[in-house]
């Protein structure tokens, strides 16, 4: 397990903003996952997507790595954010905007 959760902290830490999901930014295949994409695209993120079906031991050492059983999963300047529902009321409080907002 330790080879998976070198390769997602890889990711993590040469990415600003990354979404765990199922499918991908132009093909989401299902609806949390869609819901993530438009709220970083709403937000004008620039995002890497992982799509954990490709790779199941990704789709499983994701929910081992944040402690999180669901995906998707946004991470932002390496740390993990949640899924669909917290990106959700991070957007509506203007939280997202905020964390998204590059520093100086």
């Amino acid at each position: 397990m330790s080879d998976v959760r070198q390769r997602i902290q890889e990711i993590i830490d040469q990415n600003r903003v990354v979404l765990f999901m199922k499918g991908t930014k132009s093909f989401p295949q299902c609806g949390f996952s869609q819901r993530a994409v438009q709220i970083l695209k709403s937000a004008g993120a620039e995002f890497v997507d992982v799509n954990v079906l490709k790779d199941p031991d990704i789709r499983q050492g994701i929910k081992e790595f944040s402690s999180w059983p669901t995906i998707p999963q946004v991470y932002i300047d390496g740390k993990f954010v949640g899924g669909s529902d917290i990106l959700s009321e991070m957007q509506q409080s203007g939280e997202l905007s905020q964390l998204l907002t590059p520093k100086n």
